[in-house]
C-alpha cells in the first residue's frame, strides 16, 4: 500500500483473531445468553466470529467489572495502565473471571 500501512480498526490482529480448526463455526448459545450482574468479574475475550459489540483489540484478554446492561450489551469498567476505562461490550466477546482455570 501506497504511503505505509493501513489503520484500520482490525489492523494487526491476525494471529489475535486467529481461530482453530475446531473453534471454527458458530457460537454457542450459551456464551450469547448468559446474564452477568453487576459488579461481577469478566474477561474480555474477542470472537472474531462475531463483529457486532466487540471491543478494541487492546482490550482482548482484560479483565474488567460489570457496570451496567446496555441494550444486548454490557458496559465494562477496564483498566488501561493507570487510567479506568468504560467500554460497550456484547456477551459474545465477554468470559466468566476464573473460568477454565483446571484446564
Amino acid at each position: 500500500m501506497p504511503g505505509g500501512h493501513s489503520k484500520g480498526f482490525r489492523s494487526g490482529t491476525r494471529k489475535l483473531l486467529k481461530r482453530e480448526p475446531r473453534e471454527r463455526g458458530k457460537i454457542g448459545l450459551s456464551r450469547i445468553l448468559r446474564n452477568y450482574q453487576p459488579g461481577e468479574k469478566v474477561v474480555v475475550q474477542i470472537d472474531s466470529r462475531v463483529q457486532k459489540g466487540m471491543p478494541h483489540r487492546r482490550y482482548h484478554g482484560k479483565t474488567g467489572m460489570i457496570v451496567e446492561k446496555r441494550g444486548r450489551a454490557y458496559v465494562i469498567d477496564v483498566t488501561q495502565k493507570k487510567v479506568m476505562r468504560e467500554i460497550i461490550v456484547r456477551p459474545e466477546h465477554l468470559k466468566p473471571h476464573g473460568e477454565d482455570k483446571g484446564a
